[in-house]
């Protein structure tokens, strides 16, 4: 008879698992499941047996075990997709760009109320070419005339195809049809 897990193993046996878990947000998600219900079951076994601290020890280091599991997934040595590298791509493009708008219409108020400091009317500047559309300011008196007296400046179509290049630039995600095409139950041609 195999002595029960107690509260404090089975949380033990949880951290572990999760913490590499966390380290494989790379694989697909049924691999991570997989991976994830093996290494609890063998750790749950290996805790009967020696106790859940030690089998949590024997496990060795989480970051060692999760590159041999990418290994695994994808060979050895190979780079493999990084979700996490797209979507830091995708915040940082957005950031960049944001700044470059808000820079560039700040710029054109500026330059518009410099030349002529009583400034009051509508006035329209074209924006970035490919980058985001024509920017409409309304000034009143030398001064922006509310809060919405700055409306316009879409981006353009250019600037998403840009985004989803350099996503999948950035996360090396043509990496995930080989992947795709070995997963089990995936019909191939050679059949």
């Amino acid at each position: 008879m195999t002595p029960t897990l107690t509260r404090l193993d089975r949380l033990r046996i949880e951290r572990a698992v999760w913490s590499i878990d966390g380290r494989l947000q790379d694989l697909p998600r049924p691999s991570r499941v997989a991976k994830r219900r093996e290494l609890r079951a063998n750790l749950s076994a290996a805790a009967a047996d020696v106790g859940s601290a030690e089998a949590v020890r024997r496990l060795g280091h989480p970051r060692k075990l999760a590159a041999e599991f990418l290994a695994a997934e994808y060979g050895p040595w190979r780079p493999h997709p990084s979700w996490t590298s797209a979507l830091v791509f995708l915040v940082v493009a957005q950031v960049v760009l944001r700044l470059v708008l808000d820079t560039a219409t700040s710029a054109f108020a500026a330059g518009a109320l410099a030349g002529d400091p009583q400034l009051t009317g509508t006035v329209g500047w074209h924006g970035l070419a490919l980058i985001f559309d024509q920017v409409t300011f309304t000034f009143q008196d030398g001064a922006l005339a509310s809060a919405g007296a700055v409306t316009g400046g879409a981006w353009t179509p250019a600037v998403y195809v840009g985004y989803l290049a350099g996503v999948v630039l950035a996360g090396r995600l043509w990496r995930l049809v080989p992947a795709w095409r070995r997963r089990p139950g995936a019909t191939t041609h050679d059949e």
